[in-house]
């Protein structure tokens, strides 16, 4: 009985070259991800914590700091789920791309980082 292949969904932004490159080399290795358009569909604080413990990192660790929202947030001590909420309400705010194979994901920078998930 062969195994069914887990599904491999990628948070995208069309409009950032290492996610536009991440696909590309997903779809180089025969992969056609689920594609997660989070700045349409922007996650969810739950799916921001589910999506955190894949990657292993803290909130802070995934925030984009050269965001201009990045700013209202910048000064201030934040716990976890200050940034959680942050990510959510702005999801600009969340790194991308990020490609989740079952319980694990990664973040494509560099969009190579992805292939570690095909194995």
């Amino acid at each position: 009985m062969s195994k069914t292949p887990e599904k491999i969904s990628l948070y995208h932004n069309p409009r950032c070259s290492k996610s536009r490159a991440a696909l590309a080399l997903l779809r180089e290795h025969g992969v056609e991800p689920d594609i997660i358009e989070y700045l349409q569909t922007p996650p969810t604080a739950a799916q921001l914590k589910a999506l955190l413990k894949k990657l292993g990192l803290k909130a802070v660790e995934v925030v984009r700091k050269g965001e201009d929202e990045y700013q209202r947030y910048a000064k201030k001590d934040l716990t976890e789920t200050d940034w959680i909420d942050a990510i959510a309400e702005h999801p600009i705010l969340l790194e991308r791309p990020i490609v989740v194979r079952g319980d694990r994901a990664v973040i494509g920078r560099p969009p190579e980082a992805v292939l570690k998930l095909l194995d």
